[in-house]
């Protein structure tokens, strides 16, 4: 009997890790192009597109951040490493990205700045 409940807590246990598991989210690094940036009603808008496009998908995007918030920095043209952290798992709600420059090690380097991922 105890051998049952115990083989019963172990299967429910494993279960759970595996539903938790599933839905966790990895990082992904993406080299992307900033093509310039722009300041309207408080909000920081920065458009850019992907250094390598995808086929069948949109390479061009915006990022958003609240003008003040740290880490919402205007940022100069050129290419970034783009590191999308997933939904809610950052300043706002809604895909999530930090900017780091293209050479930066995103795991030790500081961040050029975090926005709200808005693709076109």
């Amino acid at each position: 009997m105890r051998t049952a409940l115990l083989v019963a807590a172990i299967t429910v246990v494993a279960f759970f890790v595996v539903v938790v598991s599933s839905g966790a989210q990895e990082p992904t690094q993406t080299i992307v192009n900033i093509r310039g940036t722009g300041v309207a009603t408080g909000v920081v808008i920065v458009s850019g597109q992907l250094a390598t496009p995808v086929p069948g998908k949109r390479s061009s995007f915006e990022l958003q951040c609240n003008k003040g918030m740290s880490l919402c920095n205007p940022l100069p043209p050129g290419t970034y490493t783009m590191v999308r952290l997933g939904k809610n798992r950052g300043m706002y709600d809604c895909v999530n990205v930090e900017l780091y420059p293209k050479d930066a090690n995103p795991e030790k380097d500081q961040q050029a700045g975090a926005y709200c991922l808005i693709e076109k």
